[in-house]
């Protein structure tokens, strides 16, 4: 959806994991196109995605993958079940937890902390050093836990949130990066309907989910192999349920190149023979900035003299 603006100019509507002051809005400040756009929270990722194929939106950012956890479940599945949707960029954002509470909270006054349930197992031990016997109180995200202490009722008299959360709401810090791992990163990605991806960078990646043709030895090596075989190196793979019976499961890749890249291209073709189901999310530039190099004999140049010379070979 889109707006118009006080001078006239159309204003896009972004949808962003909310509320204010979570890491997912912090993904959303770095895309340059959302600047000046409508900021839109939302309460889950399915949301985001709905509002997307409803045109309330026209983009929105989620987290996909954590350096500690892994996947993000509810984004992979939730991609897995939208026809029509594409990555158009990816983000990394530095997590870096902070104790905070009301003013005139001290630590000692602590007995019960709020925070989402990923915050809390990075933060555990750190909490359990330095608060031992408190309770825990789960969070839809660390900044409605963080939002949740200036409620008159709320039980939490502290909260674990992100490191920026005292820009949006009255709180104080009690204790900074009580994290376990300091150099955690989550990765968000932007989604949109499906459209031409963005142009070729040679620093890309390409996001495909894949379904299983049959289950018998060596299926999953026959899979790979689309890739291997043309140097196409894997950043990303991780298995999801179906969810229609047991040992049924896809999978969802990340591959280093772009789908204008030839060899990129060829696995993506033999994929689409091989799989009943190749779900291509899109190519988009990476967050890293690392070069997309295909190993071997499978550039660009090397699949089009191969081209050049199959077609001559019956003039």
């Amino acid at each position: 959806m889109a707006t118009k603006s006080s001078n006239g100019s159309t204003k896009k509507t972004y949808s962003y994991l909310g509320p204010v002051g979570t890491f997912t809005e912090l993904a959303l400040a770095q895309v340059p196109e959302a600047k000046g756009a409508n900021w839109h929270p939302v309460a889950n990722v399915q949301e985001a995605i709905d509002n997307i194929l409803s045109g309330h939106s026209a983009r929105a950012v989620i987290p996909i993958e954590n350096s500690i956890e892994g996947g993000v479940s509810a984004t992979l599945d939730a991609l897995a079940a939208s026809e029509g949707i594409r990555i158009f960029g990816e983000y990394l954002v530095p997590v870096s937890f902070h104790l905070v509470a009301r003013p005139g909270v001290s630590i000692k006054d602590v007995l019960t902390v709020a925070t989402h349930p990923v915050a809390y197992a990075q933060t555990h031990k750190w909490l359990a050093a330095n608060l031992a016997g408190h309770s825990y109180l789960p969070a839809t995200s660390t900044a409605a836990a963080a939002a949740g202490l200036l409620h008159a009722d709320s039980i939490a008299n502290a909260a674990v949130a992100a490191s920026t959360i005292t820009n949006h709401y009255d709180l104080k810090v009690l204790a900074k990066n009580i994290g376990e791992y300091k150099n955690a990163q989550t990765r968000f990605i932007q989604i949109g309907l499906a459209a031409k991806a963005p142009a070729a960078t040679g620093r890309d990646k390409t996001s495909v989910i894949i379904e299983m043709p049959t289950d018998r030895p060596g299926t999953l090596l026959e899979m790979l192999e689309q890739f291997a075989v043309r140097g196409v190196n894997l950043s990303r793979i991780e298995s999801r349920p179906i969810g229609d019976k047991l040992g049924r499961y896809r999978f969802n890749i990340d591959a280093q190149g772009h789908i204008d890249d030839a060899a990129i291209a060829e696995a993506l073709k033999g994929l689409h023979r091989f799989s009943p189901k190749v779900q291509y999310l899109g190519s988009y530039p990476r967050a890293d900035k690392e070069k997309s190099v295909h190993e071997g004999n499978n550039s660009d140049a090397q699949f089009g003299d191969a081209d050049k010379w199959f077609k001559s070979l019956n003039k």
